[in-house]
C-alpha cells in the first residue's frame, strides 16, 4: 500500500522514491538500469521478424495482446520454454504503448523483441538444466545482472511475487522484466532531476501505474 491517502485531499502529490535510512540516495545510478534497443537503421527486407509480425497485425499495421501472444507462439522465440500468457502480453503491450492505444506498432515489435532475446538470453544462461525455471535467489542475481540496484526488502517482495512453490516459471521472470521496465520508464520520465525521488500527483500515479 502507497500510503493512507483517506486522510489526504484528492490531487495532492505523493512523494515516492526517498531513499531508505542508511542508505545513499543514488537511486540513478542504482535503480535505473540500461536494457537493448533495436538499431535503428533498420531494414525489414527479409527479416523473419517483420514476418511474425504481419502474419498477424490488422489492417491499421498493430497487434493487441491476442494477436501479440499468437505473434510471439508462431515465432518461436520462447523456444523450450512455455508460450507467454495473454496477461504477460498485455503488459508487454503497455510497457511500450506511450500514445495509450492499447496496440503495437511494428516499431514498437522491434524493441520488444530485442528485450525479449535479452532477457531469454539472461534466463537460460540461470537456467542451466533447461528445466524452464529458476530458483528466488538466481531471479535476485539476474534484477542485479541487468542494472538494477535494489534494496533487500524490494528483491524480496519481488521474488515473492513472481515464484510459485519457491521456483520463477520463464513467463513470470518475463512479466518481471517488462513490469521492472516499464515502471522504470515511468519513473524516469518524471524524475527530470535524476535525483532518485519524484512527486507524484495521485491521479498521475494511478495512470502509470495500473495500465501496466
Amino acid at each position: 500500500c502507497f500510503g493512507n491517502f483517506s486522510s489526504q485531499m484528492p490531487g495532492m502529490p505523493i512523494q515516492m522514491g526517498q531513499p531508505m535510512p542508511g542508505t545513499v540516495p543514488d537511486m540513478l545510478s542504482g535503480g535505473y538500469s540500461g536494457y537493448p534497443t533495436y538499431s535503428a537503421s533498420y531494414s525489414s527486407d527479409a527479416d523473419p521478424i517483420w514476418t511474425y509480425f504481419t502474419a498477424v497485425a490488422g489492417q491499421d499495421g498493430e497487434v493487441d495482446a491476442e494477436e501479440l501472444q499468437r505473434c510471439l507462439t508462431q515465432s518461436g522465440i520462447s523456444e523450450t520454454y512455455s508460450p507467454f500468457s495473454l496477461e504477460t502480453c498485455r503488459i508487454m503491450i503497455a510497457m511500450l504503448d506511450r500514445d495509450y492505444t492499447g496496440k503495437m506498432g511494428f516499431n514498437e515489435f522491434k524493441e520488444l523483441w530485442a528485450a525479449l532475446s535479452a532477457w531469454k538470453q539472461n534466463f537460460m544462461t540461470i537456467d542451466e538444466d533447461r528445466s524452464g525455471t529458476v530458483e528466488r535467489h538466481e531471479l535476485s542475481q539476474a534484477i542485479a545482472v541487468m542494472g538494477y540496484r535494489l534494496s533487500p526488502q524490494t528483491l524480496t517482495a519481488i521474488v515473492k511475487r513472481y515464484s510459485k512453490n519457491g521456483r520463477i516459471f520463464f513467463d513470470d521472470y518475463v512479466a518481471c522484466c517488462v513490469k521492472l521496465r516499464a515502471l522504470t520508464d515511468f519513473f524516469k520520465r518524471r524524475d527530470h532531476l535524476q535525483q532518485g525521488f519524484v512527486n507524484f500527483i495521485y491521479d498521475d500515479f494511478l495512470q502509470g501505474t495500473m495500465a501496466i
